[in-house]
């Protein structure tokens, strides 16, 4: 299975004080050398973030294949045409939101995403849509023509953190719901095996699968044995498990845990 490291984190960290520092160009040839196959940034509208430069200088020096997470905002759509990623990946916005908190409503926003998917691979780039795993939009996502599908697995993570008492679950999901551990578990199993249901659909239909959200060490080694799914974008775990090893070594840790 492929890992995408997502590099978002360090430009968190940067922003923070808005300063030169860490650099994220830096990351670059580290996240190369410890064994990932793709670099993941995600260029939101209001560039809390990664900034127009980065995905410039990224997209132009990157050593790795580079994958943009985007809405469909015109200004942030214009951009990745000029500098040509390797693949878009189109995700739901809110400006409020901490992270992202669900998957893309393809269905609503149907028309509106195929004229962006149709410009950007005019442009010569492959463009992929991070949905829930619903099995339902597999074909309105199929009408898109896409050729990647990017199954948002934050609602599997966080029924994971509530199971085990010392993780912490997003604010947005199931919080302060008081289940008993029974409850949790079967949760748990029906998350897991409708996401290895749809995959495998979605792989049928041709799609390339890719997952991610909310993974860390602890909860990705029931996702790894997916077999549907190719490919895993991870950042914040990453991120934060570099301030203690080193960037070099989360990197090569996931690694480990995806093999």
């Amino acid at each position: 299975m492929k890992l995408g490291v997502n590099i978002d984190h360090i430009a968190v960290l940067r922003e923070a004080r808005r300063v030169n520092d860490p650099d994220i160009m830096d990351a670059l040839s580290i996240v190369k050398r410890s064994g990932a196959e793709q670099i993941t940034i995600h260029l939101r509208e209001d560039r809390r973030h990664i900034q127009d430069s980065d995905a410039v200088n990224i997209c132009h020096l990157s050593p790795l294949p580079i994958n943009l997470e985007s809405a469909i905002a015109p200004d942030v759509i214009d951009l990745i045409i000029k500098i040509k990623p390797h693949r878009v990946t189109l995700v739901p916005e809110k400006r409020q939101e901490v992270t992202t908190e669900g998957g893309l409503d393809i269905v609503s926003n149907f028309n509106e995403l195929k004229k962006v998917i149709d410009k950007l691979h005019a442009h010569e780039i492959e463009v992929s849509l991070f949905i829930d795993p619903v099995e339902d939009i597999l074909q309105t996502a199929k009408e898109l023509e896409v050729e990647w599908l990017e199954f948002h697995t934050g609602k599997y993570a966080n029924i994971y953190a509530m199971l085990n008492s010392n993780l912490r679950a997003s604010h947005h999901t199931i919080q302060s719901l008081e289940l008993p551990r029974k409850a949790l578990n079967e949760m748990l199993k029906y998350e897991l095996k409708n996401l290895e249901l749809v995959a495998l659909s979605a792989k049928n239909m041709g799609f390339c699968i890719a997952a991610g959200h909310g993974l860390n060490y602890h909860n990705v080694k029931d996702i790894v044995k997916i077999e549907a799914i190719e490919e895993l974008n991870i950042g914040q775990s990453i991120i934060a498990r570099s301030i203690f090893v080193g960037l070099q070594n989360a990197i090569s840790e996931m690694r480990e845990l995806l093999k």
